[in-house]
């Protein structure tokens, strides 16, 4: 099995990934391919796939997880906003309103080319907000590298009135979901932490 690796930057999947006491190495996984056609759940697998195949082409040995998480509202997929207005317009269309949040995860054996990916979704509810409420939040700087605009872990708690579904799922990383397939490769995750 090797080494367990993450592709990705992120801080928050690096994070979760500890929380349940993995022991990793990081090695982004960047892909410069557009989503494509399909719904969320199939433009979020295809792109954590892409993300975690990149890092396993480039390894003898290993487990690499790739993850790709999408916001959708009113059939719209809505990525990392292009810049400030663009954050502003995305929340201004996700307040009061719910959205679905969708991730895909992947992990693929760079000895063998075995791949599983599956996705997760979870809906979630934002409350009412005024437009000092959104340029607030768009001046923390915040909204800048999330799908959606916004962090459910970070400030953007305050926007959030409910969530139904995996909390982790919408930070990025759904974990029963990871942990279910990481089991499929022979790694349990609770056994481990014994």
């Amino acid at each position: 099995m090797g080494p367990i690796v993450l592709a990705s930057r992120s801080p928050r999947r690096a994070a979760l990934l500890k929380q349940i006491g993995l022991e990793f190495s990081i090695i982004p996984g960047a892909v410069d391919e557009p989503a494509g056609l399909g719904g969320p759940g199939t433009v979020a697998e295809r792109l954590a796939l892409a993300k975690a195949r990149a890092v396993a082409d480039s390894l003898e040995r290993g487990l690499v997880i790739g993850a790709d998480t999408v916001v959708t509202l009113d059939g719209d997929i809505l990525g990392k906003p292009a810049d400030s207005d663009d954050a502003r317009m995305m929340l201004t269309r996700l307040s009061g309103r719910s959205h679905l949040v969708v991730t895909g995860v992947a992990v693929v054996d760079a000895g063998t080319g075995r791949s599983i990916v599956e996705h997760e979704e979870s809906r979630v509810w934002f409350r009412t907000l005024d437009s000092d409420e959104i340029d607030a939040y768009v001046a923390s700087g915040e909204p800048a590298d999330k799908a959606g605009a916004y962090g459910i872990q970070g400030l953007g708690a305050v926007m959030v009135e409910k969530i139904e579904g995996c909390y982790f799922n919408v930070v990025g990383l759904p974990l029963r979901r990871l942990a279910g397939i990481l089991k499929s490769f022979g790694l349990d995750v609770l056994e481990m932490n014994r």
